[in-house]
């Protein structure tokens, strides 16, 4: 039966993993045969709040999804605004993300409008329910915020947990991240190598995202000094991602380390046309994370079968599983270096039978499937 579904968050002209999840699913939902819309920020953060070069991105907007550019997060008056207008749409379905407690008044708002005498159900995808870098208000936003949703999907047991420390009795269901599978097809070592100027033979290790304070680039820089004392036969280092806080420490990090010849830093944002480059180049993925919910990271390197490291913190350890598709250490410098080398001894051939097996599990009908149960008859 087709539904009439609208979702709340980022999206086109944004840029990020934000966007890219929420435009996939809502192909999702069309391709089951639901009408869908999406509404999107005319202001996602005040300038001086986002820690990028640029929120926007550069591509060419997507032909076959109906966004609607119109959420202001800072203007009340605009939340009414969209919220009569989501009301008058009287959709059977909104569906929002939810990563960040600053967006709970804004969100908290226009759902509450926007369900007010009707039968539409509000589903709430939740990232985060507390930040990784926690400020003052948050808990007052959130618990404003989930006042507004019927119900919850989240993607790790630590996200559910900690939704149960604001409401234990709001429905809520875990579902696995789904697989990034919008960028393309895994492409041969050798040519994805080719196409980012790094040389064919030899020893690959990527970091992939964002570069933030809890994501651990720094215990990795740690970690491949230690690599670098016990052997001169390191792998070369890929840092691959935006700088989302001051880049300063890092290189000085670097230098003190005396590690730059190991490194090729690619740390302008990753244009979605480019990221399976990336993946297909490394031997293997390195998510070095202080903590952690769940990680947009893992089902990119999922689809294009890329083995992983990954601390034992949050949701990780749970989507890698030990000796299989990956391996899990300890969040501190010695315990990633011993990994990187267990990766190694073991080799990655492998790992790539579980990790084709293993991506089977995430699928985006299964997600879209799941909220769509609390859609009411």
């Amino acid at each position: 039966m087709s539904r009439k579904i609208c979702m709340i968050g980022t999206a086109y002209p944004l840029r990020g993993g934000l966007a890219a999840y929420n435009e996939r699913l809502a192909r999702e939902f069309q391709a089951l045969g639901d009408q869908v819309r999406i509404y999107t920020f005319s202001l996602q953060y005040p300038q001086f709040l986002f820690p990028g070069k640029t929120q926007y991105s550069s591509s060419p907007p997507p032909p076959d999804l109906d966004i609607r550019v119109l959420i202001n997060s800072i203007n009340p008056l605009n939340w009414i605004r969209v919220g009569l207008a989501l009301r008058k749409e009287r959709p059977d379905l909104i569906v929002v993300k939810f990563w960040l407690p600053f967006m709970g008044a804004c969100f908290g708002t226009i759902l509450r409008i926007a369900k007010r005498g009707r039968g539409t159900k509000v589903v709430c995808i939740a990232d985060n329910i507390i930040p990784h870098e926690k400020r003052k208000g948050d808990r007052l936003l959130t618990r404003y915020f989930i006042g507004a949703c019927d119900a919850f999907i989240t993607m790790s047991d630590k996200v559910q947990d900690d939704l149960r420390l604001f409401d234990k009795k709001i429905p809520a269901e875990r579902v696995e991240h789904p697989l990034y599978d919008h960028f393309g097809e895994p492409i041969a070592q050798e040519a994805a190598r080719r196409e980012l100027g790094l040389p064919a033979e030899g020893r690959v290790v990527l970091f992939f995202g964002f570069i933030r304070k809890y994501k651990g680039l720094d215990l990795l820089l740690e970690a491949i000094k230690i690599l670098k004392d016990r052997s001169g036969n390191l792998p070369l280092f890929l840092i691959a991602g935006e700088y989302y806080e001051e880049e300063a420490p890092y290189q000085a990090l670097i230098d003190r380390l005396g590690i730059r010849e190991q490194l090729v830093l690619k740390t302008d944002f990753i244009p979605d046309e480019a990221v399976k480059y990336y993946l297909c180049a490394a031997d293997v993925l390195v998510q070095p994370y202080r903590h952690a919910t769940q990680s947009g990271v893992t089902p990119l390197a999922y689809h294009f079968e890329c083995p992983m490291v990954v601390t034992d913190v949050g949701g990780l350890a749970a989507l890698v599983p030990d000796g299989k598709v990956g391996v899990v250490c300890a969040p501190n410098p010695e315990a990633i270096a011993d990994a990187i080398d267990r990766f190694y001894a073991i080799g990655r051939a492998h790992f790539l039978p579980f990790l084709k097996e293993e991506k089977k599990k995430y699928s985006w009908t299964k997600l879209a499937n799941a909220i769509k149960t609390y859609i009411a008859e």
